[in-house]
């Protein structure tokens, strides 16, 4: 008995949608990383700015609670001891920038002083936080 003979198509490997999916899955890598970006401060409440920019830089982070406490990138220190931490911290990267995070209810004279201390230990950049719009 001789049975009828089935062509075989040949497999093929469709590149469009494998392309697809690659595509996607850059996208959504790039859109997870950038929501996974570290903020170093303490919580404080910004004051408001309508010209707020935000770039992505090598930052040392002091912050000014409302109840007076300084803290370097969440550690706490004391007033006298800003300078000394910021000095420690631009030896390792003299292009950090210095961001001033105060609460809004701070007064004025305590944050002239963290950037005095921050001019002292060498900063050539500075910023202050405030929040958007």
């Amino acid at each position: 008995m001789r049975l009828p003979r089935q062509d075989y198509r040949r497999a093929r490997l469709e590149i469009i949608p494998m392309i697809d999916t690659v595509f996607f899955l850059l996208v959504f890598f790039m859109v997870a990383s950038l929501s996974m970006t570290l903020e170093r401060g303490m919580r404080v409440n910004l004051p408001r700015a309508r010209a707020a920019q935000r770039e992505a830089l090598t930052k040392v982070t002091v912050s000014l609670t409302r109840d007076g406490k300084f803290y370097v990138d969440q550690q706490p220190t004391s007033p006298g001891a800003l300078a000394p931490a910021l000095r420690r911290r631009i030896a390792d990267n003299p292009q950090v920038v210095v961001v001033i995070n105060a609460d809004e209810r701070v007064e004025h004279g305590r944050v002239i002083a963290v950037m005095d201390a921050a001019k002292q230990a060498g900063a050539a950049r500075m910023a202050i936080a405030t929040r958007g719009g």
